[in-house]
C-alpha cells in the first residue's frame, strides 16, 4: 500500500531558531538605528550654531558688537543671555530686533505706545526659521522657585536646540516637543581672567574681571534643577564652568575658548547642561572630579 508523502514543513526547533536570529538581529539594528538618528540630530544642531553664528555675525555688523548676556536687563528684572541672543536675532516679540532696544524683560522699552509705527523701524530676524525654536520661559517650565509666573521675563523668548526632550503645552492648549534653551555667554574681551576664585560671593553675578560670566544663564540651569530635579550639572558650579570652557591649548594663563567673542552651547539629547562624566560606580562626579563635556553640543573645543 502507498502512503502519502508528508509534506515538508517547520519543525518547533526550527521555527524558534528563526525567531533568536530574528530577535538578534533586531537587537544589532535598533542601536545601530538609535546611533544614526542621534548623530543626525547632532549634525543638525550643529548646523542650527552656524546659522546662529551668521546671524550674529550680521547683528555685529550692523550694530557695531555681539548682543550683551548679562543676567539681568538694567532695572534689574531677570533677563538673561539666551533671552537677549533670542531678541537680537529674532526680535523680543520675533517680529525683528528694534534699533533703539535697551534690552528690557518687559520687552519695548523703546515706547510701547508707538509700537505699530515702529515696524518699519524693525531689523528683518537674522533667523530665517528661527521662530520654531522660540519658546518662552513660562513654556518650557512653568512657574517654579524663584521666578512666579507673573514676574517680568517669564514670557520672553528663549531660542531651544534641536533635540527635542521636553513636551510643552503652548497657550492654545496644543503640544509640542521642545528642546533646552540654548545658553550664550558674550565674551567681555576687556577681561583678563578665566578663574571662580575672581567671582565675588557676595555678588554672585559680578563678572570680576572674567572674560565671561558663569550667572549670565543661571537663572535657565536653576529652573532646570528645579523642574527636572537634576543632579547639580557642571554649569551651575562655577569652579567647574571655567574649567569646562577653558582652552586647553592655553596653558600659560587659563583663557576660554572663544575669548574674543562669545560661545553657544546646547545641552545635547539628554536635555543637561555640561554634566560631569560619571565614574566607575555610576556616580556623577564630586567638585573635586574632572569634568566632562557629556553630550553637549558647543561652538567650541571639540
Amino acid at each position: 500500500m502507498n502512503r502519502k508523502r508528508e509534506k515538508p514543513g517547520l519543525t518547533l526547533i526550527e521555527i524558534l531558531t528563526v525567531i533568536a536570529i530574528i530577535a538578534l538581529l533586531i537587537g544589532i539594528l535598533i542601536p545601530a538605528v538609535t546611533a544614526v538618528r542621534d548623530a543626525a540630530k547632532e549634525v543638525k544642531q550643529t548646523g542650527q550654531f552656524t546659522t546662529i553664528e551668521l546671524g550674529l555675525t550680521a547683528f555685529k555688523n550692523d550694530f557695531g558688537d555681539y548682543p550683551p548676556s548679562s543676567r539681568d536687563d538694567t532695572p534689574g528684572a531677570i533677563y538673561c543671555g539666551s533671552q537677549k541672543l533670542t531678541e537680537a536675532l529674532l526680535g523680543w516679540d520675533l517680529v525683528g530686533f528694534h534699533p533703539d532696544s535697551d534690552w528690557r524683560a518687559a520687552g519695548a522699552a523703546y515706547n510701547p505706545a508707538l509700537r505699530p509705527a515702529t515696524f518699519d523701524e524693525r531689523k528683518k530676524p537674522y533667523l530665517e526659521s528661527g521662530t520654531q525654536y522660540a519658546f518662552t520661559l513660562m513654556n518650557l517650565f512653568g512657574s517654579v522657585a524663584g521666578f512666579p509666573a507673573g514676574a517680568s521675563g517669564v514670557n520672553r523668548y528663549v531660542l531651544c536646540d534641536v533635540f527635542g526632550a521636553t513636551q510643552v503645552t503652548l497657550p492654545d492648549g496644543s503640544s509640542v516637543n521642545a528642546g533646552a534653551p540654548i545658553l550664550y555667554y558674550k565674551a567681555d574681551p576687556s577681561g583678563r581672567f578665566n578663574n571662580p576664585t575672581l567671582v565675588d560671593p557676595t555678588a554672585p553675578w559680578d563678572n570680576r574681571g572674567n572674560i565671561y560670566n558663569y550667572g549670565d544663564n543661571g537663572i535657565i540651569l536653576q529652573f532646570k534643577d528645579a523642574k527636572d530635579g537634576l543632579s547639580v550639572p557642571v554649569l551651575r558650579d562655577s569652579v567647574l564652568f571655567y574649567d569646562y570652557i577653558q582652552d586647553p591649548k592655553i596653558t600659560a594663563k587659563p583663557t576660554p575658548y572663544n575669548a574674543s567673542s562669545y560661545i553657544l552651547i546646547s545641552a545635547g539629547p539628554d536635555g543637561a547642561y555640561g554634566e560631569r562624566l560619571p565614574g566607575p560606580d555610576g556616580r556623577l562626579g564630586t567638585p573635586d572630579d574632572e569634568c566632562g563635556p557629556g553630550d553637549d553640543i558647543r561652538n567650541f573645543g571639540d
